[in-house]
């Protein structure tokens, strides 16, 4: 069973910055999964964000997000982080990440999420 949590969601002015963490625990072994990060704004669909592969030396971002957001990788720490930088109101959604063993960007892709954090961002 994969198991995630993240992490490291709030409330933040508009141009400012969050890290949002993605931890595996259990009997999981991030290393040897891509990670993924998708988000969902009330009302709308969950939608790709960013994409990590198993080594970390590969990443794609969404279109919205490239330039601002930072994918990074701590597989010691079992840990896949998401650095948000000058954020805008319209990144307000509930992050999610999930796992699978190789690079995808479809919600589809993945089978297993974590429960999310919230990320709010004030004007």
């Amino acid at each position: 069973q994969v198991q995630l949590v993240e992490s490291g969601g709030g409330l933040v002015q508009a141009g400012g910055s969050l890290r949002l963490s993605c931890a595996a625990s259990g009997r999981t072994f991030i290393s040897s999964y891509a990670i993924g990060w998708f988000r969902q704004a009330p009302g709308k669909e969950r939608e790709f964000v960013a994409v990590i592969s198993a080594s970390g030396s590969g990443t794609d971002y969404s279109d919205s997000v490239k330039a601002r957001f930072i994918l990074s990788r701590d597989n010691a720490k079992n840990t896949v982080y998401l650095q948000m930088n000058s954020l805008k109101p319209e990144d307000t959604a509930v992050y999610f990440c999930a796992v699978r063993r190789t690079f995808g960007k479809r919600v589809e892709d993945y089978g297993y999420w974590g429960q999310g954090t919230q990320v709010t961002v004030s004007s």
